[in-house]
This record gives structure tokens, C-alpha cells and sequence, in this order.
């Protein structure tokens, strides 16, 4: 029963936010859209933005669990989009409220998950450092976040994802050239 209520809160927020900013959502709202008690939404979650954080971390495992091989930094930013996409009124009423950094480490930990999968595969038999590993994960997560955030602040403009995507494929021409240096020009030993 406490699953089959969890689940009918959470699809009463995402319809709620269909039609409406987070900031107009209260706790009211969501336990009468699904036909429940205030007290009975606390029963399960804190408050909204608990309620939030566990609907967005469900999406990301389901993201993760769709993409588990990642051959380029474009698919990288597409499997970060795809589910933005597919609710486009829900994430840019969540992004554009005061709940905004609930979103954004779930685009962090999105291209955290989809950049690793794709130096994992990249980077397998190359003689690269860990530490020159761990910089362009780190480098590549932060654009992929960057190009990501943009793009919600331009309320998923095609336009801004096309220029985006162009850079994307000009960079990784010059993917090959920067590991074959890695490989010749390793870490110099710290001092």
C-alpha cells in the first residue's frame, strides 16, 4: 500500500507540474489531486522538495540504466536531454524554481554516469594516467553540464543544442590527437 501511495504522490506532482511552477504547488494541492490527507503525504515525505529529490534521483537510474554504453560526448549530452525533453513543462518549471540546484546535481550526476561510460570505452588499452583520466572526465563533465544548463536557461532552444552538437563534433576530431599526446607527455612526477 505505501508503494502504491508514494507512487500516486509523485504522479500527482508531476501532474501538477504539467500545469504550474513549483511555487504554486503546496502540499494541499498534491494530496488532493491524488486523493489523500496532508498528513499522509508527511507520512512518506518531508516536504516537497524531499518528494522532488526522490522523483528526480528515479529518473536518473532510469537514465543510467537505459544507457549503459556511451560511444561519443554527443550521446553523453543526449541521454542528459532525452528525459528533459519528454517532460519539457515539468523540468523547466523545477529548473526555474527556487528548488533549481535539485535539477542541476542530477544533471551533475547524469554527465558524471554518461561521460565515465564513455572515457570507460575511449580510454580502455590506452596508456593514459589515471590523474589525465580523471581531467578529462572531470573537463569534459563540466562542459557537458555547462552546454546542458545553457540550454535550459534558453528554455531548450533547438537552436542553442545545434551549435552545441557542432562543437561537440569539432572537438572530439581533435579527441585522438590530445590522447596520443597523453600518452607520449605523462603526468610529471609532483615535487
Amino acid at each position: 500500500m505505501a508503494d502504491f501511495t508514494k507512487k500516486a504522490i509523485k504522479e500527482s506532482l508531476r501532474k501538477l507540474l504539467e500545469e504550474r511552477p513549483l511555487s504554486r504547488i503546496t502540499v494541499k494541492d498534491i494530496a488532493a489531486t491524488c486523493g489523500i490527507n496532508r498528513n499522509t503525504f508527511y507520512y512518506h515525505y518531508q516536504d516537497i522538495p524531499m518528494l522532488l529529490m526522490e522523483i528526480i534521483r528515479e529518473d536518473a537510474d532510469e537514465i543510467i540504466g537505459r544507457y549503459s554504453d556511451i560511444g561519443s560526448i554527443e550521446e553523453s549530452v543526449d541521454a542528459v536531454t532525452a528525459r528533459a525533453l519528454e517532460q519539457r513543462t515539468v523540468v523547466m518549471h523545477i529548473y526555474h524554481s527556487i528548488n533549481r540546484d535539485i535539477y542541476e546535481h542530477y544533471i551533475w550526476e547524469l554527465a558524471r554516469y554518461t561521460i565515465g561510460k564513455y572515457f570507460d570505452g575511449l580510454l580502455e588499452g590506452r596508456k593514459v594516467s589515471e590523474t589525465d583520466r580523471e581531467m578529462l572526465i572531470r573537463s569534459a563533465i563540466s562542459e557537458c553540464f555547462g552546454m546542458v544548463t545553457d540550454w535550459l536557461e534558453h528554455d531548450m532552444d533547438e537552436e542553442v543544442m545545434v551549435s552545441y552538437k557542432r562543437y561537440i563534433k569539432l572537438k572530439g576530431e581533435f579527441m585522438e590527437e590530445i590522447l596520443l599526446r597523453l600518452e607520449k607527455e605523462p603526468v610529471p612526477a609532483e615535487k
